[in-house]
């Protein structure tokens, strides 16, 4: 496993980072295919014994059972300072709103929540998880500021967001003395490389980490082009994703077939490869050991900028989708993807 700095922080982490979409009570979310606690403490345990240190979460995940989950297999098996937990929160809802609840109040109120059920005292990095367009910018950096100044959270990112957005909130924080962002997730692969035009240039001048998501494409860059993995099978979320641009998307799954094939590597490897040839630390979800274990070797596994290069070309550009295509301020809050869950937890919670 290589480790590297994350972003402008002094936080060191695993270049591979374990996504914790995959965990959570199926029965108790957004998605039916994610692991139950014995199952992910199994993987979690994997992950730790091949290197991995950097685990990602999210309050959004299983109504907050990922992170239960996590926690709870995190706590077993390694010691707190040994290992780089970050999780996200949501915007606020209706019923913040309604009740007055600012800016700054739902970033605290969030990460308590996420702490408890995370069972630990601190988040090593806290993440906005989708752009709030009811909730002023300048709460939501002061918030994040006061939960670094609290010991709760050790350095803050940003996710889902315009290269506007991300810069303009950086900018306020520097300006006004606040914590600076250090991440920034977004959706990038190599069927979906939107990022390339304005987040991943802006991201890299403002020393921002890259920890994108869906590195794989929900198996679809993992997989010969007819096949379909469980995620597409039964995650509408996915099918929104990546359904759509099948066709759009052949000609690079061949190539990263291709090369697998000419490397003797498996797809994934490849895919991984070309991702961490560009990022800092990409999120990988993982259901069985062997995942792990793949994504490991891809740590290891060099292209050369021919390589590089045969497996972009056929790229065409792609309409924004998941959580970027409701990215707009004239968006319904109550059908944009996670505001569902965050009304869930708002019953939870309150």
């Amino acid at each position: 496993m290589e480790y590297t700095i994350l972003g402008n922080s002094e936080i060191k982490v695993s270049r591979i980072c374990m996504g914790g979409m995959s965990f959570g009570d199926p029965a108790n979310g957004q998605h039916t295919w994610t692991l139950n606690q014995d199952q992910t403490s199994e993987v979690i345990k994997t992950g730790l014994e091949n290197g991995i240190t950097f685990f990602d979460t999210a309050a959004a995940y299983q109504n907050g059972t990922s992170e239960i989950y996590m926690g709870k297999a995190l706590n077993e098996n390694v010691k707190r300072d040994d290992i780089v937990v970050a999780t996200k929160f949501l915007p606020r809802t209706q019923y913040e709103i309604d009740q007055k609840i600012t800016g700054q109040e739902h970033v605290e109120n969030s990460l308590d929540a996420s702490l408890k059920r995370l069972n630990m005292d601190y988040v090593d990095l806290y993440i906005y998880h989708m752009w709030d367009y009811r909730t002023p910018l300048e709460e939501i950096m002061e918030g994040l500021d006061n939960v670094v100044k609290k010991g709760k959270a050790r350095a803050i990112g940003i996710s889902n967001c315009y290269a506007y957005q991300m810069v303009k909130a950086n900018d306020f924080a520097r300006a006004n003395g606040l914590t600076p962002l250090t991440s920034m997730q977004s959706q990038y692969n190599l069927i979906y490389r939107e990022d390339e035009r304005e987040i991943i240039p802006a991201s890299m001048e403002e020393k921002i980490a890259l920890t994108p998501y869906s590195g794989l494409a929900a198996g679809r860059l993992a997989k010969h082009y007819d096949e379909t993995s469980k995620r597409l099978r039964e995650d509408e979320y996915n099918r929104i994703k990546y359904a759509s641009t099948k066709d759009q998307d052949r000609l690079v799954i061949d190539r990263v077939m291709e090369l697998a094939e000419k490397r003797e590597v498996t797809m994934s490897e490849i895919s991984l490869a070309w991702l961490l040839s560009k990022t800092t630390a990409p999120l990988v979800g993982m259901t069985k050991k062997k995942h792990v274990a793949l994504a490991n070797k891809a740590t290891n596994l060099k292209l050369s900028d021919e390589e590089i290069y045969f497996l972009e070309e056929p790229y065409v550009p792609h309409k924004l989708t998941g959580v970027m295509s409701q990215n707009r301020p004239d968006a319904d809050p109550s059908t944009q993807v996670w505001m569902k869950t965050a009304d869930q937890l708002e019953k939870i919670y309150h």
